[in-house]
């Protein structure tokens, strides 16, 4: 298997210092800890790779092929989570076929952890989203859509907190406005709530209340907008909110070798990422943590195929 690795060594975080005349590597062995965050967006239902005839793609993804590498680095780590952003569904006529049921056991068979919902996750209505369910043994976020008198009123949460070699992770999700994108009759009474208010009022939450040391939001509102710049985005979203260490982004299907870091409202790195599309890629993040549990982290994007 021939795979293609970006790795960007990124700064922001603090450095890992010498303590008490100890050696770094003393220090390392004995307080670092390790986690790893994978992550997809947009796979669109492409469960095999491209054809050795696609002008682009050739002989690339594919869920087998995403799934051998994953394994890899659970390998190499067992800290580790795996997240997608979102748009599930819809692109290949297994979609038209199986209405996602597919997809979810796919995805739960690779051990995902947490899953956003995308406005295609709605394209067999919210009522075929809900019937996919019980294939999907991972749990799905989404703090800003209000699922109230809808069937998927309780079976998603605003966040989810998992704790990995003691350290907390807090990982909201966030869609994008349903009206205008997604037919009424699909999505019917959800509710759609400013995603920076929520955020606001999440990541007090997530840092203050329940103490995490990673914060990460799942996006599927889209990297940025160019003909509309004061759109809702990832970017305009990093700008305006404070406390998350990074934004796994979908939607856009905007492919970034490397994360973007944006200044947020408090001055401090922000970290945006997405992988493009199709499971084309999927994305790593190693983050490090001293024993004052100060942070660094280092990004890798896998071609996979």
């Amino acid at each position: 298997m021939k795979r293609r690795t970006f790795v960007k060594q990124l700064g922001g975080a603090a450095s890992l210092a010498m303590l008490g005349g100890a050696g770094l590597t003393a220090f390392t062995e004995k307080k670092q800890r390790h986690i790893t965050i994978l992550h997809t967006n947009d796979t669109h239902s492409h469960i095999d790779p491209f054809g050795p005839d696609h002008r682009r793609n050739a002989n690339k993804g594919g869920v087998a092929r995403r799934a051998a590498l994953i394994q890899q680095i659970r390998n190499e780590n067992p800290n580790t989570l795996l997240l997608d952003a979102g748009d599930i569904f819809q692109g290949t006529p297994y979609f038209n076929y199986y209405g996602g049921e597919l997809e979810f056991k796919l995805m739960s068979k690779l051990q995902y952890d947490v899953a956003t919902i995308g406005n295609h996750d709605f394209d067999n209505g919210i009522d075929g989203l809900y019937k996919q369910l019980p294939h999907a043994k991972f749990d799905f976020v989404s703090a800003n859509y209000d699922f109230t008198n809808t069937v998927m009123d309780t079976h998603v949460d605003p966040y989810k907190i998992l704790v990995r070699d003691g350290i907390k992770i807090g990982i909201f999700g966030l869609g994008i406005e349903l009206e205008g994108l997604v037919n009424k009759k699909h999505y019917k009474e959800t509710k759609y709530l400013d995603p920076i208010e929520i955020t606001q009022d999440i990541t007090r939450k997530l840092k203050e209340e329940e103490q995490c040391d990673l914060i990460v939001c799942l996006s599927h509102l889209g990297y940025y907008y160019r003909r509309t710049p004061d759109l809702i985005s990832d970017l305009n979203l990093a700008k305006a909110t404070k406390d998350i260490d990074i934004i796994i982004g979908g939607h856009t299907h905007t492919f970034l070798p490397k994360p973007t870091i944006v200044k947020n409202v408090a001055d401090q790195n922000m970290l945006v990422n997405q992988v493009g599309c199709y499971g084309l890629y999927l994305g790593r993040i190693d983050f490090y943590f001293d024993e004052f549990n100060n942070k660094t982290s280092k990004k890798t994007t896998i071609l996979v195929g």
